[in-house]
């Protein structure tokens, strides 16, 4: 594990950066192709996915420095910013890219649920590169397990501090093999792509897949945190935070399937009637 992939003159370019570059591009591609068969313009497609990546960077850096605030206590406001040794939260930035998606569709007076369906996809299948980049980076790691399929990360790294903060190794020893958590969500929110690719080709009303999505990755992701081991304090009980915020998006995925196939049958029995 190394998050630096290559100096260009003073220039260090980190791994995590290369994979939300490679995310973003990959998930703008798919995302164009896709939208396609339902008749979205690509260039709104890409000028979104510009939104959304703002809007994504920019909620998932406040969610972080909110969750870990502690750990910045004290630190200079330049610490608050940098964000190439990792340091964004998912859901944060789930959250920021929706509302700045919501914002861009207000403004150019699209449907906010057919453009959704189309990105959502793609947001999973960015996902994959993103946790890729976690563990080049060493953030969000697991829990000490034997596993044979256990990963063990170098001194200095984040898993390191945490394992030697609590004097589980010594000064000069690496990590104690540890869950690969960053792999298992990679993993997992592969087979959630390929499921609401699957579904998008036989979806029956807008915001369907954007639902699934919701539904989804709060049920994955729930999961996968049962193998964290990087929260050290920051729980709300037994719970992370981002199992709590995964019940939030879980009921509003459940809330999204019962109320927009009625949504859309309402203007059919009208025009009946």
């Amino acid at each position: 594990m190394d998050p630096i992939a290559f100096h260009l003159g003073p220039l260090t370019i980190h791994w995590y950066g290369i994979m939300i570059a490679l995310a973003f591009l990959v998930g703008m591609w798919t995302a164009g192709r896709r939208g396609l068969r339902q008749n979205i313009n690509p260039n709104h497609i890409q000028d979104a996915a510009i939104w959304l990546l703002v809007g994504g960077i920019v909620g998932a850096r406040v969610l972080h420095v909110v969750t870990y605030w502690e750990d910045f206590r004290g630190r200079g406001l330049l610490e608050l910013v940098k964000i190439q040794n990792g340091g964004l939260v998912f859901y944060g930035g789930a959250i920021g890219a929706a509302l700045a998606g919501g914002l861009y569709v207000w403004r150019n007076k699209l449907s906010f649920f057919k453009l959704a369906d189309a990105l959502a996809p793609s947001i999973a299948l960015g996902s994959v590169f993103g946790r890729i980049g976690c563990l080049m980076t060493g953030c969000c790691f697991g829990r000490v397990c034997p596993l044979p399929w256990a990963i063990q990360f170098p001194k200095g790294s984040l898993a390191w501090e945490e394992q030697h903060q609590h004097q589980l190794i010594g000064p000069d020893a690496s990590t104690l093999p540890v869950h690969p958590t960053q792999l298992y969500d990679a993993l997992a929110n592969l087979l959630l792509y390929v499921g609401l690719a699957w579904l998008y080709r036989r979806k029956k009303f807008n915001g369907q897949v954007f639902a699934a999505w919701l539904i989804g990755y709060a049920i994955l992701r729930s999961t996968v945190e049962l193998f964290r081991g990087d929260y050290g304090i920051h729980r709300v009980g037994a719970l992370t935070p981002a199992q709590l915020v995964s019940a939030a998006i879980l009921a509003a995925g459940i809330g999204l399937l019962v109320w927009l196939p009625r949504r859309a049958k309402a203007p059919a029995a009208k025009a009946t009637a």
